[in-house]
């Protein structure tokens, strides 16, 4: 078995940490796809109420949000296999130990020890997966990374229904089954990338924070990503539900119906949208995606009907196959050598606003309706195209440092004389 998928690398012209890291992120999202749909009627065994049970999903969110930017530090520390191993680790215990919680306290704290180790995952492999790709490829790899998620959070919670028929606990034990899966092919086939880490850990430059937060790109990728975690995380998630059963007076079928239409959309879309970000570039992935999202979430709030609904969730759908790998491909093209700090930065930006969307835009939907919530998720989208229009392109910035490095060793400085090729807050080299 191990012999055949070593054959499928070699011949891929993909690298082959891409393919592991999709099968990690595959075997990851199935397993938290199967214990989602139970989590909270876990928790309400325990005699809580609806409050305290939404408590344990908010705690694991809360720790990834707070941990993420330790968990860029450990990765720029100690190297991506590393702490992709532990992140793995922890959350595989944690897991086996909440199924076997006898208290509500118990599960709560478990559930949030798992959101450190699941922000140490997910930082860990998102850095290793664009160190490991030319700029050539940073589209088609975020896809296919992206692309396994989606597979495995698509098929867990039919699974996780059918599992805790029988028992509330078993999909907790096999989400750490999953977890354990997930960790032994990370072990076993990125081997041979941890002897070439370790022995050039010394050697790999570090991407400040600092030095990401100057650039154009960053900070389009950062609000974008904000607004994906707000639309596409949080409200498509939350609000979305809320809105079927009371303001279309639609049954939960039709909720999971409108799901199902956004996600055939995303996987069907996803590995196209890969290439082009390749070939045409980021920035069009960043300003096609928000304005899609925006689209999306202003048909449901001006528009609200069956049709309407399901048309709406496959704009949201298009959306986010843009919006997966266009932000993380500028991410990768800004980072030289490892990044942690900048990767973790990122990731918390799409924590936040799926942490913050649903509250903000809940509170509205109460207040004034459900057309301000979803105008209002429109907005914060508009945000990130504006700021996606003001960006330079980066597809092509390995080249230009290239070429600014070359020019840099070509010219032979006078006595007395200082050249130094920086790059300016578009990403372009000049001398100083």
């Amino acid at each position: 078995m191990r012999a055949l998928i070593t054959r499928r690398f070699a011949t891929s012209e993909m690298p082959r940490e891409v393919w592991v890291l999709a099968a990690v992120a595959f075997s990851v999202a199935l397993g938290f796809g199967i214990v989602a749909p139970v989590i909270p009627i876990f928790a309400r065994e325990f005699g809580v109420g609806q409050t305290a049970a939404g408590l344990v999903i908010s705690a694991f969110a809360f720790m990834r949000l707070c941990f993420s930017p330790f968990g860029g530090w450990l990765v720029n520390k100690f190297g991506e296999r590393v702490i992709m191993a532990t992140g793995i680790g922890i959350v595989a215990v944690s897991s086996l130990l909440t199924g076997l919680s006898q208290n509500y306290e118990q599960m709560l704290a478990l559930r949030a020890i798992g959101g450190v180790g699941s922000v140490m995952f997910s930082v860990s492999a998102q850095s290793l997966m664009l160190r490991s790709v030319p700029t050539s490829m940073r589209g088609q790899a975020s896809s296919r990374f992206y692309g396994g998620f989606l597979l495995g959070g698509l098929t867990g919670p039919a699974l996780g229904g059918l599992l805790g028929g029988i028992t509330l606990r078993l999909p907790f034990f096999l989400y750490a089954g999953t977890l354990t899966v997930a960790g032994a092919i990370a072990m076993v086939f990125l081997h041979r990338s941890a002897k070439v880490e370790d022995t050039a850990a010394a050697d790999v430059p570090v991407t400040t924070l600092r030095t990401a937060l100057k650039d154009r790109g960053y900070q389009a990728a950062l609000a974008v990503n904000a607004g994906t975690g707000w639309a596409i995380f949080g409200i498509r998630s939350s609000l979305v539900p809320l809105f079927v059963v009371e303001a279309l007076h639609r049954g939960t079928v039709w909720v999971g119906l409108g799901l199902l239409v956004g996600s055939i959309t995303d996987v069907i879309l996803l590995q196209k949208t890969g290439k082009l970000a390749d070939s045409i570039g980021r920035r069009p992935m960043l300003l096609g995606g928000t304005a899609l999202g925006a689209g999306g979430a202003l048909v449901l709030a001006f528009a609200p009907h069956l049709p309407a609904y399901l048309f709406a969730m496959a704009l949201l759908g298009a959306a986010s196959s843009m919006l997966s790998v266009g932000p993380s491909a500028v991410v990768g093209d800004v980072v030289q050598g490892r990044g942690g700090t900048v990767v973790s930065t990122f990731g918390m930006a799409s924590d936040l606003g799926a942490v913050v969307g649903p509250l903000v835009a809940g509170a509205l939907a109460e207040h004034a309706g459900y057309g301000a919530a979803f105008t209002s998720t429109a907005l914060v989208l508009t945000i990130g195209f504006v700021m996606a229009v003001r960006m330079p392109e980066t597809m092509h910035r390995a080249a230009e440092r290239k070429a600014a490095e070359q020019k840099s060793a070509e010219g032979t400085p006078q006595v007395g004389e200082q050249v130094l090729d920086v790059l300016d807050p578009d990403g372009q080299p000049h001398q100083i």
